[in-house]
């Protein structure tokens, strides 16, 4: 019966680390935007345009959020994307969203960046994975629940 205890030893120990993670997140929500800025800025500067990925992920959150770049169109100017367009940005940045979308014609639709969308996406939808995740804990908890019962009730009983 050394395997129920086993078995709770590592379903306690991925609670453990998944109530821990929970709580960071929590007390560095701030701290995330920060890190997202690092991360989204440098992309589109650099990457948006050349990488597939990138240029795909980018391209399906600016139009289904209706939005440009991170912040806002500025994110492109002096990117790659800019230099290889001649001086265009994505057509998501212009209220008509036709190609070419020069920066003045940006500056002029006033196209909200996307950190505000997702951000107001990830609040709508957080009580969901919020459920999901308490719910998975309470399947954890019984889990261990039953591997210790197993592990006391049954170890005389199995030779």
């Amino acid at each position: 019966m050394k395997t129920a205890a086993e078995f709770f030893s590592i379903i306690l120990i991925i609670f453990i680390a998944e109530v821990a993670a929970g709580v960071v997140a929590l007390a560095y929500a701030s701290f995330a935007e920060g890190i997202l800025r690092a991360w989204a800025t440098p992309a589109l500067q650099n990457d948006y345009g050349s990488e597939p990925v990138v240029t795909s992920t980018w391209n399906t959150t600016m139009t289904e959020l209706k939005c440009c770049g991170f912040t806002n169109y500025t994110d492109f100017l002096g990117s790659s994307f800019e230099k290889q367009t001649g001086g265009s940005l994505p057509p998501d940045c212009c209220r008509a969203r036709s190609a070419p979308c020069s920066p003045g014609e940006a500056e002029r639709s006033n196209v909200q960046g996307c950190f505000q969308q997702i951000l107001e996406t990830l609040k709508k939808h957080a009580n969901i994975v919020g459920g999901i995740a308490a719910g998975v804990g309470v399947l954890e908890l019984a889990a261990m629940i039953v591997s210790m019962y197993l592990f006391c009730h049954l170890d005389g009983r199995v030779s």
